[in-house]
């Protein structure tokens, strides 16, 4: 099933399927995500929860018990139950069960909620902890912005002049290795060359927006004020980009396994909720 809202501007439509947003359009009908080719990637804009990223040997202990869980969780993979719908305003809903029970030992409510505001696609994140004890959670967004025109007359433009050091990947895990991102006048021309060794992983940001240029013209703006972290990711040829907002990452090689204590974890009280926002404008 699908859900589609719209307004003067723009039209988003999700899948109810990971509660999956997988088109903006606007009134000329030009299509600013992803297809999902699955020759490149068969994704759109997936939710990462209750992780993100890759676990140590896709484990983790809560309370000494081991439990498994793959690379960027579950919500991804399972149905949302839409439970609010208005022209412009979308809102699903994810709820545990004895299916998640037995991946992630949590009482919890997931909820995506999708508004269209003028030329800005909002998402927001809200969690909710039912359950008697605190509960570690990670969540990420994970939308791949098409690049229908040459890859290389692309540019980012991050908000602020900063020294851009991003983490790198070995088996799935972040490293202890960095490199630093050059800018030129606060320009990163993109390259495939950039992606050689997987995705772009910056702990922390100044710059809380992120703006895709086409031959110098502005195209699309991701809003992440919410989210201390960021991953950028294509695949070699592919017409994509990944603007990633994450509160979280994957393990070090030096994780103890314990999830209260991984690096870059939140943890949510009984009883509580957490929302955080991003937004996708179409420039």
């Amino acid at each position: 099933m699908t859900t589609t809202i719209s307004n003067s501007i723009l039209k988003a439509s999700i899948n109810h399927a990971g509660a999956e947003l997988f088109s903006i359009k606007d009134k000329q009908d030009n299509e600013y995500i992803w297809e999902g080719n699955p020759d490149f990637w068969g994704k759109h804009s997936p939710v990462l929860f209750p992780i993100v990223g890759t676990l140590k040997n896709n484990t983790y202990k809560i309370n000494g018990k081991e439990y498994h869980l793959p690379r960027h969780g579950f919500a991804r993979d399972m149905e949302f139950s839409l439970i609010e719908k208005t022209e412009n305003k979308a809102i699903f809903s994810l709820k545990s069960s004895e299916e998640t029970l037995e991946k992630y030992p949590f009482e919890f409510e997931l909820q995506l909620i999708y508004t269209l505001k003028e030329s800005t696609l909002e998402l927001e994140y809200k969690v909710i902890n039912y359950g008697k004890e605190k509960m570690p959670f990670s969540i990420g967004a994970h939308p791949a912005i098409a690049l229908p025109n040459n890859f290389e007359g692309y540019a980012f433009q991050f908000e602020k002049e900063e020294n851009l050091k991003y983490y790198l990947l070995e088996n799935d895990l972040i490293s202890s290795k960095t490199k630093v991102l050059e800018t030129k006048n606060n320009l990163v021309a993109l390259n495939y060359e950039l992606f050689k060794n997987d995705a772009l992983i910056f702990k922390t940001l100044e710059s809380k927006s992120l703006t895709i240029l086409n031959n110098s013209k502005p195209y699309v703006k991701v809003d992440y004020k919410d989210f201390p972290s960021l991953g950028i990711w294509t695949k070699e040829n592919a017409p994509f980009i990944c603007i990633e907002p994450w509160l979280g990452y994957s393990d070090t090689e030096e994780n103890t396994g314990d999830l209260y204590q991984k690096e870059g974890i939140l943890t949510l009280d009984t009883n509580k909720d957490f929302s955080a926002k991003f937004s996708i404008t179409i420039l």
